[in-house]
């Protein structure tokens, strides 16, 4: 489980953007920092900031992986051929807990965590706890039969505050979502503007 579940909205307030798009999101109503220097001016950032900030906003994203984590990602995004910006995000899309959550299975990238490693979820039949588990296309993911009726997928299927994308055929009534394809940044519904392009820099110069 996260060590950020209880202080989500931090990064929320520390972007100075509803990185999530949630109605409970503080910026809704204080768009600036956390603490008593929140309020103060803000200095245009640097290159290097930019970059920082860019990378921080995407991983903080996806449950604020750990850096290790997270370069790892971007490590194997930058050996494969093509656009790496591209790849890292579809590599990020394809971690089990970002599926479920993106199936509007859970409410939160964080519950999504908690839930996989809680066992509540079936690949291909298989159940799966790890939620760095790598979905391939054609897989089929399940909530178990006996978490089907939990308060949580039910709030979160009812939930209109976000669409299920359009690389993931989804069936609320049996609690499954078939993994179709592999997306680009074009594709992924972020309510803010995500932008790896400033990752890759920022790792190619550091």
């Amino acid at each position: 489980m996260t060590k950020r579940t209880s202080a989500k909205y931090k990064i929320d307030r520390r972007m100075g953007e509803n990185i999530w798009g949630r109605a409970k999101s503080p910026v809704n109503k204080r768009e600036y920092g956390p603490g008593q220097h929140g309020q103060r001016r803000k200095n245009k950032l640097s290159d290097f900031g930019t970059q920082l900030r860019a990378k921080q906003k995407l991983k903080g994203y996806y449950g604020d992986l750990t850096e290790k984590q997270f370069r790892k990602i971007y490590g194997e995004a930058e050996r494969v051929r093509g656009d790496t910006g591209e790849m890292l995000i579809g590599l990020l899309e394809r971690r089990l807990d970002a599926v479920v959550y993106r199936a509007k299975l859970v409410p939160t990238i964080f519950a999504a965590r908690q839930f996989v490693n809680h066992g509540h979820v079936l690949v291909n039949g298989v159940r799966v706890n790890i939620a760095s588990y790598r979905v391939k296309e054609g897989d089929v993911i399940e909530v178990r039969q006996k978490s089907k009726q939990m308060a949580l997928i039910l709030e979160a299927t009812q939930s209109s505050e976000r669409d299920v994308p359009d690389y993931l055929e989804v069936d609320h009534h049996k609690m499954t979502a078939k993994f179709v394809r592999t997306p680009g940044l074009g594709d992924v519904p972020y309510p803010v503007q995500m932008e790896p392009n400033l990752v890759v820099e920022y790792y190619a110069k550091n």
